[in-house]
């Protein structure tokens, strides 16, 4: 195993458990504006890539996170699938060949993102996933700017993330299932940012 695997590989695993916790709740957030089974397919998805974890020998960071994002698109339902294979499959590729340091991850972590944007077309008030991944971007940069090192700036996104996720509460959603509710969409929390903001908890607890 080369530098960083072992890290990342504890990542998953920490927001494989994280997620399976927060299934039911997962559910009944998108059971008021979606399908109702955010938390059934992520929860599917990344007990899909604990297995991945457990019968796979990697070679490298990216090699990990690639398979962890293909996993993910053939494992988990709905839009989520993609975004968060997609945001996987980006950020492994933007870590190939580089140490560990908060500027390569923040650079990862804007690349992850960048392929979502480009999958779900989301723009920030849409009441989606957006909404608590562009605020944590925000803070890790400003975090690493200041100097912050890994986990400093790991635990700032977390909280950026959490009152992103927050303020998806009042909003009407644009994008998605739930746009379909129109105003109805207004008053809930939605529950891509919420897994978002668990990814990244679980990315600060277990990443530095």
């Amino acid at each position: 195993m080369s530098m960083g695997v072992d890290s990342f590989v504890n990542w998953l695993r920490d927001t494989a458990g994280s997620l399976h916790e927060n299934a039911a709740y997962l559910t009944e957030l998108d059971s008021a504006i979606g399908d109702a089974d955010h938390g059934a397919n992520m929860d599917r998805g990344f007990q899909a890539v604990v297995g991945l974890l457990d019968e796979t020998t990697f070679d490298s960071a990216d090699d990990l996170l690639k398979k962890a994002g293909m996993t993910l698109v053939s494992k988990v339902g709905g839009a989520s699938g993609p975004l968060y294979g997609t945001f996987f499959l980006r950020f492994g590729t933007a870590l190939a060949g580089a140490d560990l340091t908060p500027e390569t991850l923040g650079k990862a972590l804007h690349a992850g993102v960048e392929g979502v944007l480009a999958r779900g077309k989301a723009e920030l008030g849409d009441k989606t996933m957006y909404d608590a991944w562009a605020p944590a971007l925000d803070a890790y940069d400003a975090a690493v700017a200041d100097g912050a090192d890994l986990g400093t700036a790991l635990g700032a996104a977390a909280e950026a993330a959490a009152k992103g996720r927050d303020a998806t509460i009042p909003l009407v959603a644009r994008k998605g299932r739930a746009s379909y509710l129109g105003d109805r969409s207004a008053g809930h929390q939605d529950p891509g940012a919420t897994s978002t903001t668990l990814i990244l908890e679980s990315a600060a607890r277990t990443l530095p």
